[in-house]
């Protein structure tokens, strides 16, 4: 008698939890840069990555990019790849990732975040450097997004690259600098562009600057603090470049604020938590959230 009165109530905890796994939403997907492994890491292709209080992530050696579409109900066709922070030891992967990709899904802006090979990993970055490997990575998902741009429903000419301290090293390596010589395309995706069509760069590291090809840099959004020791100096020297060169550029430096504040969470000042507002509003001033004269986004962001 037990069991029947107790079958009503278990019935009714099974259905409440099946609705409720029903309502989670789905992993991002994540797609590897280099299915067959990278240039010079294929004897470490497959081995897993380290996670550290589901935030933090290291020994990469598989690039890669998790895909955050933005809602196809206000996507607008403009994409950007983030590129965490981190030290060239680990990836900042939530709140100077995920975090970064959320947000700009609220404009309309669809988001690939990177995890990049890292340079100064302890135990597995000997291997690899920053100018070479890491940034290769950088262009290569430009590359990618913009071959499967057409998937996302994304334009393949409002493509930007969104860099936090050592991920902003990547992106003025990428934007900023030359390209290394081209090697013999491995595959179709190095017959596409790796330049970005617009930059953001986040209390970016020194490396890059000064730059040495700002005559035919992308358009620039640039965040610092006016304390941070480290990270402000490059990003005023490379806004001065690219102002002297002729190129669009936006610079914020805020008072009293130092290194890592990721997107506005880390701090108590009210203009510190808007700066996000600040990139939406030059992102529409330099009108990389409407389609192109004559183009609509096509596509529809893929699950």
């Amino acid at each position: 008698m037990r069991v029947r009165a107790c079958l009503p109530l278990l019935l009714a905890l099974a259905c409440a939890w099946t609705c409720a796994s029903a309502q989670q939403p789905a992993a991002p997907a994540v797609v590897a840069l280099w299915p067959d492994g990278a240039p010079g890491a294929e004897k470490r292709h497959g081995e897993p990555e380290k996670l550290t209080d589901g935030a933090y992530v290291s020994n990469v050696h598989d690039p890669s990019l998790t895909v955050v579409p933005a809602d196809p109900r206000h996507a607008n066709g403009a994409a950007v790849i983030v590129v965490p922070g981190g030290g060239h030891r680990m990836l900042v992967f939530q709140n100077e990732g995920m975090l970064a990709a959320k947000t700009l899904n609220r404009v309309g802006v669809s988001a690939f975040v990177l995890k990049y090979r890292l340079a100064r990993d302890t135990g597995s970055g000997a291997h690899y450097s920053i100018e070479g490997d890491a940034a290769a990575d950088l262009r290569r998902a430009v590359r990618w997004v913009r071959a499967h741009a057409r998937d996302y429903g994304i334009d393949p000419q409002r493509i930007g690259v969104m860099g936090f301290s050592a991920g902003g090293e990547l992106v003025t390596l990428v934007a900023d600098n030359p390209e290394p010589a081209a090697a013999t395309p491995r595959d179709a995706l190095d017959r596409q562009s790796g330049r970005p069509d617009f930059q953001v760069l986040v209390y970016p590291g020194p490396l890059g600057v000064p730059a040495r090809a700002v005559q035919d840099a992308p358009p620039a959004f640039l965040v610092a603090g006016s304390r941070d020791a480290c990270c402000m100096p490059p990003a005023l020297g490379l806004y001065q470049q690219l102002v002297q060169a002729g190129v669009a550029a936006e610079l914020h430096l805020y008072a009293d604020t130092d290194h890592a504040f990721n997107m506005g969470q880390r701090g108590e000042r009210v203009s510190l938590q808007h700066w996000p507002d600040r990139l939406s509003d030059w992102l529409a001033d330099g009108g990389w959230l409407v389609p192109r004269a004559g183009r609509k986004p096509e596509g529809v962001p893929a699950p």
